[in-house]
């Protein structure tokens, strides 16, 4: 089980990270964690883009990945189940948990595809899904991870002022960056969900393929 409090400490040594899927080995000689969870409205749609379109991109970049649930506030509802989280009342978010192999070479990579196939200016809606389950987030397992998912939404906002980024309904991108906390897995038949049912319910497309220049 990951659990992070609200402020990110150095690793001095190797730590076992144990969620209710794995056992996670972190090696101190990574700038980064391998670890983090991504919020951007249904996890299905998540899932897909994220373990099957990202890795056509960057084939091997995924160790693991599972459907789950994760609140910002360390102090939410445990363990909550499927109906409680769409209710909108426990203050969890719907989100992808993912294990990088790679996280040097692919957590930026993986923060800007995640800005490519959801809107982060519609807070707390995908398109007709709407609620505080379905909000934009990125869940950072340490501070560097944080640093470089800010950057990235900050590169994101000038594209969009700058009129280089015109897919997403409003001007100001919204996504919430923060420390991850309790994952909570969701059931064997929502992982790997859209795999399994191709043409089940999806809200996610491509607002953009390639991430633009300022210049």
């Amino acid at each position: 089980l990951l659990h992070h409090n609200s402020k990110f400490s150095q690793l001095k040594q190797l730590h076992k990270l144990k969620t209710h899927f794995t056992t996670t080995t972190i090696n101190i000689n990574m700038t980064l964690s391998n670890t983090l969870a991504l919020g951007a409205g249904c996890y299905w749609g998540t899932e897909k883009y994220v373990v099957n379109d990202f890795q056509k991109r960057f084939p091997d970049s995924i160790k693991t990945a599972a459907v789950g649930f994760m609140s910002p506030d360390p102090d939410a509802m445990k363990d909550p189940s499927y109906r409680q989280v769409c209710s909108g009342s426990t203050g969890h978010v719907e989100v992808l948990q993912v294990e990088l192999n790679d996280p040097d070479k692919h957590f930026e990579e993986l923060i800007k595809f995640f800005f490519m196939f959801h809107d982060p200016t519609t807070k707390d809606r995908q398109g007709n899904d709407a609620g505080t389950q379905y909000a934009s987030w990125v869940f950072c397992s340490d501070d560097e991870q944080a640093k470089i998912a800010n950057k990235v939404k900050g590169e994101l906002q000038s594209l969009v002022t700058a009129g280089k980024v015109t897919s997403y309904s409003e001007g100001t991108v919204s996504t919430d960056i923060g420390p991850s906390q309790l994952f909570y897995p969701a059931h064997a038949e929502h992982q790997e969900y859209l795999d399994k049912n191709p043409s089940g319910y999806c809200n996610h497309r491509f607002r953009f393929r390639e991430w633009p220049s300022l210049n």
